[in-house]
């Protein structure tokens, strides 16, 4: 099999390009990440990539494979194909070979305060007690709160390629709506003025990429179409 990943080094001048490294599957294990970390160790030493936990949690090695934005340590080689293609998330600045710049991604992260606020804060500080959520309260995190940030869906989403710099994105949406459902937080009404937005959260079009290529089967579409329901409830 071969392995046709894309490469790009900022720090000379040659334009993007495809190198081509031939793996026999027999003697590599069988997710794609082994194939890359195989290649680096033995072909290419100047492969350049992202990769932590090999376990599908940390979200690091999110990349486009074959086309889909998936996760190369839970992405399983087909041994039926000839070549696979691998790239970095699509849409984004690159900062080396299979590196994005996350830089937006994150500040949009920061952006909605993901943290419990409380009105009981004594000077702004915390009282120390423990807030408690009943069975049914927590329940209504499931789904949520699995995100890993990995940026798989938001940068599947044509709506966040064309207007990253004023919309969300689906992975920024579905967290904040993991702090809007937290029956623990005070700050509802104001997260949801936040949000109220031309760009930040309306310029979602029900595509749907984003559910679709989630690698922790989330439904970000989902919790979208809830914070405009809260919206229209609460505003």
């Amino acid at each position: 099999m071969v392995f046709k990943i894309y490469r790009w080094n900022p720090e000379n001048s040659e334009k993007p390009y495809i190198s081509s490294y031939p793996i026999d599957l027999n003697e590599c294990g069988p997710m794609v990440l082994d194939a890359l970390l195989k290649i680096k160790n033995e072909q290419d030493s100047t492969l350049t990539f992202r990769r932590s936990c090999r376990e599908g949690i940390c979200g690091s090695c999110a990349m486009n494979i074959d086309g889909e934005n998936t996760l190369a340590c839970i992405k399983r080689i087909d041994p039926s194909l000839k070549e696979v293609r691998v790239y970095p998330l699509p849409h984004m600045f690159v900062i080396k070979d299979l590196v994005p710049d996350l830089s937006n991604f994150y500040a949009q992260y920061k952006s909605i305060e993901p943290w419990i606020q409380r009105k009981d804060f004594q000077n702004g500080e915390e009282s120390g007690l423990e807030y408690y959520q009943s069975k049914n309260d927590r329940t209504k995190l499931d789904g949520l709160y699995e995100c890993i940030l990995c940026a798989c869906c938001s940068t599947s989403c044509p709506s966040y390629w064309w207007n990253s710099d004023k919309y969300l994105g689906p992975a920024i949406l579905l967290q904040a709506y993991r702090w809007i459902i937290d029956s623990r937080d005070h700050a509802t009404k104001e997260r949801l003025m936040f949000l109220e937005d031309p760009f930040r959260l309306y310029r979602c079009h029900t595509i749907m990429n984003c559910t679709k290529t989630c690698p922790k089967h989330l439904n970000p579409g989902k919790a979208i179409a809830k914070i405009k329901k809260n919206i229209s409830l609460f505003m």
